[in-house]
């Protein structure tokens, strides 16, 4: 769960042009939700930003912070995560849909209760959800990314603070290297 009953919901990205406007990264489901929330704050809580959406750029919204007027104000964001009160986001629609925030820190364990390890992250690569687990008695170095679908992950009981995990035997099995299949270090 989350420390503070708070979510990230995006991160400045850099300036757009010389009148202060910014470029965020977003964690919304829709990136031009990023104003949909109200007042941002920085992570600690201790700046309040009041944004509003003034257009795109390669792919990114593009906001005016208030206050922020020039490109020098708008640099000095960057890096700057932008996050929201948990209680400003509406409720998940169905057994089935979950912010990322609500599995971090869950156990992961096999359908026969043998705890595998804890979910530490929640990754989005383009080809659907991934969550990264730390497996029990590892280091957060030996991380395991397992597809986030339910024919690998059939149950989330987030009251229960776990997921279900449901691999194949051969899952963590490395396949045997075709010798017809050259690749570059055979090249050398």
């Amino acid at each position: 769960m989350p420390q503070s009953g708070r979510l990230l919901l995006g991160v400045i990205a850099g300036a757009k042009g010389i009148k202060g406007e910014v470029k965020v990264k977003t964690f919304t489901e829709v990136p031009e939700g990023i104003t949909s929330y109200g007042t941002l704050e920085n992570k600690s809580g201790s700046t309040q930003y009041k944004v509003k959406l003034v257009g795109f750029s390669k792919g990114l919204p593009v906001v005016r912070v208030a206050g922020v007027s020039d490109r020098n104000q708008a640099e000095a964001l960057k890096g700057t995560e932008l996050y929201v009160s948990r209680d400003k986001l509406p409720d998940t629609e169905g057994d089935d849909e979950f912010y990322h925030t609500d599995l971090i820190g869950l156990d992961a364990v096999f359908e026969d209760g043998t705890k595998f390890g804890i979910i530490l992250r929640v990754h989005d690569f383009g080809a659907g959800d991934m969550l990264e687990i730390t497996p029990e008695g590892e280091s957060v170095k030996s991380t395991v990314l397992v597809p986030f679908t339910i024919e690998m992950v059939p149950t989330v009981d987030i009251a229960a603070g776990q997921v279900v995990l449901s691999l194949s035997d051969d899952f963590f099995s490395v396949p045997d290297r075709d010798p017809d299949v050259k690749d570059a270090e055979d090249e050398k």
